[in-house]
């Protein structure tokens, strides 16, 4: 369910977004895949494979890490008016079991939002398994803000 207080300020985003699959960056390397995007609520999947597995057959957790940092900033973009962006300034991974195979699926929530930042949750599941929870703040620029 969608942040009761936030509403879609860049529908285009959601638009672009929905169903894509990028071919470069970690996103690209990853095999990242929009599901769903709406205000305040975002979820990617991806297909575990060989090249995301490290020498003892489990994904390396640098990997949950970009999965979460990337959904850490992508939930903010359709909350915010086309030209604003966002940067991660921390964030924290539990990792809870390993990852071997299948399917992982990140939910990303917005908990907070102000005007210069925001507070995020992202869960992780393998296979309906939770593999991991994270949490971060990422700064917020607002397109009308000036340079000053």
């Amino acid at each position: 369910m969608a942040a009761p207080d936030l509403e879609i300020l860049h529908p285009k985003f959601i638009d672009h977004l929905l169903g894509h699959r990028s071919d470069s960056g970690i996103d690209g390397f990853l095999g990242l895949q929009v599901m769903e995007l709406e205000a305040g609520r975002l979820v990617v999947e991806f297909e575990v494979l060989d090249d995301h597995l490290t020498f003892i057959g489990n994904m390396h957790g640098g990997c949950l890490a970009a999965l979460c940092d990337h959904c850490l900033g992508l939930v903010l973009y359709p909350v915010m008016p086309p030209g604003s962006w966002a940067a991660t300034t921390e964030f924290k991974v539990n990792y809870l079991r390993p990852v071997s195979g299948g399917v992982c699926r990140a939910v990303a929530e917005i908990q907070s939002m102000t005007r210069r930042s925001a507070v995020v949750t992202i869960r992780v599941e393998n296979d309906g398994r939770l593999a991991a929870l994270a949490q971060g703040t990422c700064t917020v620029k607002l397109a009308e803000e000036k340079d000053g």
